[in-house]
């Protein structure tokens, strides 16, 4: 039995979690000792560690698909030596919750669906948010398969405390909103849209005369249900896992961001672990990226959306909204010492 671990009461759960290396959460664990002579697998251990991931996404998102299979492939490999536990829907907090617990120590891992997170701790990050960076989905992917993932993990995001065991996919993002179809720029101005706290992605918004709010993701159905907001941006698989087509009118494509996917942990506690434990994770990280870039099928979610019913799609002007987001590339490369560098080599990835 693959485990999910959903629970209601966040708080409750994150205290019952101990620090580091600390005792497993309440779902039963599965794994046991791999098959005798199985390539990569380790001795009866000695000492068990338990991995408590934490995700904002639920349990049906592609992202958490590839954790089951990293689960399984780690637990089997050293003999249930790693014990891994999911914990999905925000059950231990949002994904800055989450974020702040795995640079403290007090959760072990996450998924983080986008390098938002790390604005506060080092806004460079935001090269990864400039709107239409990437000119194709094959460009993106080979971007963050290759040097810019490579160079972005170990001197962007490794400083902050966390050892990144691999980069996966969140997606393009598309726009939702229950005022009009967003065709132009111009159809933007007034629309009352959720953001995660990230200065780019306000930037963006400002840019487009939008109205921003700044909500955690769990908050976000409930919003579009009340009215408190308008729309939110987020990649399709998002979107129909979370079941947003059922409170909006309007779907967008507007793929304005393509958002890679941070699967990290303590660094502290990576560096605790047996060698071959630390060679395991990243080996089967990489593995599980491969299994999360197939069921991040795009194609899927659109159609699933529209089958739904629920909500009408509508393609954009691109070349409009390149235009408009001129100024807030111009920004960005100003802002930093490394920010041409940092451009110029995502970029380097288009046309190939």
């Amino acid at each position: 039995m693959r485990k999910i671990v959903a629970l209601l009461l966040a708080g409750v759960m994150t205290a019952g979690l101990a620090a580091c290396g600390g005792a497993s959460s309440s779902s039963t664990s599965e794994g046991g000792a791999a098959a005798s002579g199985e390539s990569g697998s380790t001795d009866t251990p000695s000492e068990t560690y338990t991995m408590n991931i934490g995700s904002a996404m639920s349990a049906t998102n592609p992202s958490t698909i590839a954790l089951q299979s990293f689960e399984k492939a780690v637990e089997e490999r050293t003999n249930g030596g790693i014990q891994v536990e999911i914990y999905t829907d925000s059950a231990l907090g949002g994904e800055s919750d989450l974020l702040e617990q795995v640079t403290t120590g007090t959760v072990e891992a996450c998924m983080q669906m986008g390098a938002a997170n790390w604005d506060s701790m080092n806004p460079e990050v935001n090269v990864a948010l400039l709107p239409f960076l990437f000119d194709s989905l094959e460009s993106a992917r080979a971007a963050w398969g290759g040097e810019f993932g490579q160079e972005f993990a170990t001197q962007l995001l490794e400083p902050t405390g966390v050892k990144v065991l691999s980069i996966w996919e969140s997606g393009y993002r598309h726009m939702t909103n229950n005022i009009r179809p967003i065709v132009k720029p111009e159809d933007m101005k007034g629309i009352k849209f959720r953001t995660n706290e990230n200065s780019m992605k306000v930037a963006m918004f400002d840019a487009l005369d939008a109205s921003v709010i700044i909500m955690a993701l769990s908050d976000v159905y409930t919003s579009l249900q009340n009215g408190t907001i308008d729309g939110q941006e987020n990649p399709l698989a998002n979107i129909y896992t979370s079941s947003f087509q059922d409170v909006q009118k309007y779907l967008s494509l507007t793929g304005h961001m393509y958002d890679a996917a941070p699967l990290v942990c303590n660094a502290d506690w990576f560096n605790s672990l047996p060698a071959d434990y630390q060679t395991i994770l990243m080996e089967e990280a990489a593995n599980a990226r491969e299994v999360d870039l197939t069921e991040n099928d795009e194609q899927k979610y659109l159609d699933l959306l529209k089958e739904s019913g629920e909500i009408e799609v509508n393609e954009i002007d691109v070349a409009a909204f390149q235009e408009k987001m001129q100024p807030v590339w111009q920004n960005y490369i100003d802002s930093f010492e490394n920010g041409q560098y940092w451009v110029d080599l995502a970029t380097s990835f288009n046309g190939k």
